[in-house]
């Protein structure tokens, strides 16, 4: 990864937390719970997701960045959407969470030497290693590929919402 790939990656990684704030600032509690079917998530949970995941994105980077031989541990995000309360978490603190763990990962990332980016670990999901260049490349990606779900979701629940209020309006009659 040259200098000029990596300054891309960290740029389009700090510009996600805003992007995702706009896209769900003043969402009603409908829209944010809106899901197309059961096994897929909602606004809110991918809100959890997204915080969370920093956190893991941040103990990766610095398991790669400071271990020897570091093996990364198997994520199951459905399982954590199920099982981490997501559903109960306020929108704007898991927003600002983001946003937090976005800001301090980014700035360990901006400190690294061109070496740094061919460290890796073992990826047991992947059966290989991950470098650092690898890592960044998905933290760059991850949020714009959530924010792409979260405005499609956010368009097919407004519409649900609407005709649910048509609907309703005309069960009530005139």
């Amino acid at each position: 990864m040259t200098e000029a790939e990596l300054k891309k990656h960290l740029d389009a990684a700090e510009k996600s937390p805003k992007e995702i704030a706009a896209a769900v600032s003043g969402l009603s509690d409908k829209i944010l719970r809106y899901k197309p079917s059961p096994e897929k998530w909602c606004v809110l949970e991918m809100l959890g997701h997204l915080a969370d995941i920093e956190i893991v994105y941040g103990y990766r980077l610095r398991q790669m960045l400071a271990d020897t031989k570091p093996v990364i541990a198997p994520l199951d995000q459905d399982a954590w959407a199920r099982n981490l309360n997501y559903l109960d978490s306020p929108p704007s603190e898991l927003v600002a969470f983001y946003g937090l763990g976005r800001h301090h990962n980014l700035r360990l990332l901006r400190s690294l030497k061109a070496n740094d980016l061919s460290k890796a670990a073992f990826h047991p999901e992947l059966q290989r290693e991950m470098t650092v260049a690898e890592l960044v490349e998905r933290i760059a990606g991850h949020g714009a590929g959530h924010l792409r779900q979260i405005e499609k979701l956010k368009a097919v629940a407004r519409h649900k919402v609407v005709a649910a209020a048509i609907k309703l309006d005309a069960a009530r009659g005139p």
